[in-house]
């Protein structure tokens, strides 16, 4: 057998063996934890708003599912009628994900 077949055979063996894993995410492991939505919830309370803009202010404590610490940080919301259910001082709690290279807050609740 030619050299050059022995490398292509080899090539097409590795491609073989590595095709299931072709589908697999790079996520980390805590991205495949099974979260409920309430525990996906973050607390925080709302330190300013700009409805034109669709952007809100949130002291906040730690992201889990983004692996982000406490801050007070400037999000969009996904949905500009999110922010007339809350007002300056609120305590909420808030669902965000991030999403081209934007921080979009989808879901706001008061908090209990």
């Amino acid at each position: 057998m030619s050299p050059i077949r022995k490398l292509l055979q080899g090539c097409a063996l590795g491609l073989a063996t590595l095709a299931p894993l072709a589908g697999t995410s790079h996520a980390t492991p805590s991205m495949h934890m099974n979260h409920t939505a309430a525990d996906s919830l973050t607390a925080g309370e709302v330190r300013k708003l700009d409805p034109a803009s669709g952007k809100i202010t949130i002291k906040h404590g730690p992201i889990q599912h983004l692996d982000m610490p406490s801050m007070t940080m400037v999000f969009i919301a996904s949905d500009k009628a999110l922010l007339d259910k809350v007002k300056v001082g609120d305590q909420i709690r808030f669902m965000v994900r991030h999403e081209g290279g934007k921080m979009l807050v989808t879901d706001i609740q008061p908090a209990k």
